[in-house]
Formats: structure tokens, sequence, C-alpha cells
């Protein structure tokens, strides 16, 4: 199959995947006001009227739909599904009733383990001036004991990440598009993968993902007609971890294009130990929040965001060497603790004006 043939065959899935996720959401947004799925605006002092809520299952579902119909079937896959549905079901009993943080820590962890016992783990990767690290020296029941640690790690914190960037509408599915397309392009990018055929798998999980995300970004942005809420925020987390460890050396760049939310977590989490509170306890620090309260609107935060986010997408893909990419991760270090300065600075000013999100997590 010749490259071309490949590219018209991503073009079709890309366009079956976006209507079967636009038909979806439609029918969400009918069926949901029905069944009593709304939200509940009330609790976060908001004025408005309740809009369709659990938007997740749809995300989910239409994930799901298109990864049967567009990808082969495997063990693997079937474990992963698996491990996101465990994650779905937790999301939407969140979402309805509120589930202690250990709760949700320890099924996160159980979806993390599902993943490296059916063989989808972190073995190795390359710290630039240094080297590959092996991280499968030390086996425990055929599992790679310092990579399955690292795997679980890895697939919490960005669970969790794209969790507590879901307090504006439009940033997490934003974020899980502009995330998804980056995978593609690195998996289709001949400079990476001698044989493009090979990384198909990983390619088309991706696209299923950056459409799926799309579609519900259209209808969560400019003027949010649907909530995904932790359902699918958890869910969009989960996918870009496990996409970027399939195939292996995709992590730094997940970690790269998702570098103002991860980091913008791991501060909010220091701030919340150091000031002796509780670490998952949400409140009103995050960087989406310091945005609005000197003033950004929520469209505008969301814009901001993104470009950035597509800019270090787009780097990634055009810079592949790994010393490349530790320069940039060290560049978006510093940007965001000149970022978290100004904020903390300014913002502290200002918090008698600002106006609570639609979400405080």
């Amino acid at each position: 199959m010749v490259i071309g043939e490949v590219f018209i065959n991503y073009w079709l899935i890309a366009g079956v995947v976006f209507l079967i996720s636009c038909l979806l959401i439609f029918i969400a947004l009918k069926l949901f006001p029905v069944l009593g799925l709304m939200d509940r605006p009330h609790r976060y002092g908001l004025n408005r009227k309740p809009i369709p809520y659990y938007g997740g299952i749809a995300i989910f579902l239409a994930f799901v739909f298109s990864a049967l119909i567009f990808v082969p079937w495997s063990l693997q896959l079937g474990m992963f599904l698996l491990a996101a549905f465990i994650l779905v079901v937790l999301g939407l009993i969140d979402d309805y009733r509120g589930l202690p943080p250990w709760i949700r820590l320890a099924v996160q962890l159980v979806a993390a383990l599902i993943l490296v016992f059916s063989g989808i783990g972190i073995l190795s990767f390359n710290v630039p001036f240094w080297g590959v690290v092996e991280l499968n020296s030390w086996l425990w029941l055929g599992v790679p004991v310092f990579g399955a640690l690292f795997t679980v790690l890895w697939v919490m914190t960005l669970v969790n990440t794209m969790n507590f960037v879901d307090g504006v509408s439009g940033l997490s599915s934003g974020v899980a598009f502009l995330a998804g397309l980056t995978l593609f392009f690195l998996s289709i990018n001949p400079a990476l993968h001698t044989d493009l055929i090979s990384q198909s798998y990983v390619a088309v999980l991706s696209l299923i993902l950056a459409m799926v995300s799309l579609a519900f970004l259209i209808f969560d942005f400019p003027k949010s007609r649907i909530l995904m809420g932790d359902t699918g925020s958890t869910f969009l987390g989960f996918v870009v971890a496990t996409l970027a460890i399939y195939s292996g050396g995709k992590v730094a760049t997940a970690f790269l294009v998702l570098g103002i939310p991860i980091l913008d977590m791991v501060w909010v989490v220091f701030r919340r130990i150091r000031s002796g509170g509780k670490f998952w306890k949400g409140d009103l620090n995050h960087l989406h929040h310091r945005l609005l309260r000197i003033g950004f609107s929520e469209r505008m935060v969301v814009v901001v965001y993104l470009f950035v986010t597509f800019i270090l997408g787009a780097m990634a893909v055009m810079f592949i060497d790994s010393k490349q990419k530790i320069f940039m991760l060290l560049a978006l270090l510093i940007l965001m603790l000149l970022l978290a300065f100004m904020l903390v600075h300014y913002g502290s000013k200002r918090d008698d004006k600002f106006v609570k999100p639609r979400s405080d997590d």
C-alpha cells in the first residue's frame, strides 16, 4: 500500500468517526434532558438553566464504536477498553453523587494495572545526554516492576491532569484533540518509523481520539451545550496516556504537549500541601482560574490555552530529536514559573472581583 492510499484511508476514518461522534452527542442532547441527566449550575453559583451533563458517555461510546470498526481486535485492545470502561463507570458515579478521593485513586490504579498486566507499559525511556534507561531489569510475575511503577504513575498523572483542566468549557476536549492529532502525526512520520503500516494501530486510535474530541469541542465551545463531566475528562486523560505508551517512545512528546496542564497540576498540588491543605481538595488556584481572575474571559482562556498547546504540539512533530525536546521542556518550565509568579502576584490583588467558574475542580 502506497503512502497516498494510507492518507486517503485516514481521511475516510476521520470523517466517519467525526460523524459518529456528532450523531451520538446530538442524541445525548435530546435524550439526557428526558432522562434527567442534567448539570446543577446552582452548585457553582451560576445563574443559568441546567444543560445536559454526563457527556462523557457519548465520548466513550463514540470512541469504542469507532475502535471496534476500524481497529483489528486483539487482547490488548480488549483490556484497554475494559480499563477505560471501569474509569467511565467511576466517573459516572462520581458525577452523580461524588466519591471519596481514595476511591477515585484506587480505581485509577486498577485501570493502570490492567494495562500493565496486558503488556502495555513503559519499558525504557531516553534521557538526553545520558542514554536509554531500562525499566525491565526486575521482573515479578513476568511484569517489569520499575516499568509498571512508571506506567502507573504516568497514567494516573494524565487522568488527573485532564480532570483538573476541565474547569472551563472547551479546555479538556480541545487539549485532547490537539494531543490526539500530535500523536497521530508522530505515528505516521516516516522519519520516526520506516514501516508506517506497523504504526497504523496507534495512528488510527490517535485519530479516533482527535475526531471524537473535536466533535465534542464543537458542542462545548464557545458556548457549552453539553458538559463531559469527570466521566469524559478522566476517560480522555486515560486514552492519551495509553496511546503515548502503546508503541513506546511518545511519553516525552505527550508530556510536552500537555506540559502546561501537567505543570499546573503539580504546582497546585504543591501549593495545597505547602499550605497545609489536602492535595486532592479542589480549589480555585488552577491556571485557568487565575487567568479568569486577572480579567480573561472564558473564551480567551480556552483560546490562549489551546494556542500554546498547538504550538507545543507542532514543535513536538517538527523537532523529533530528544535533545531538542529537553530544551523545549526547559523553556516550557521557565515560562510556567514566570507565568505563575505573575499570576500569583497580580491575581491576588483581584480576588474580590473573581467570578467563580462552572467547576471548582
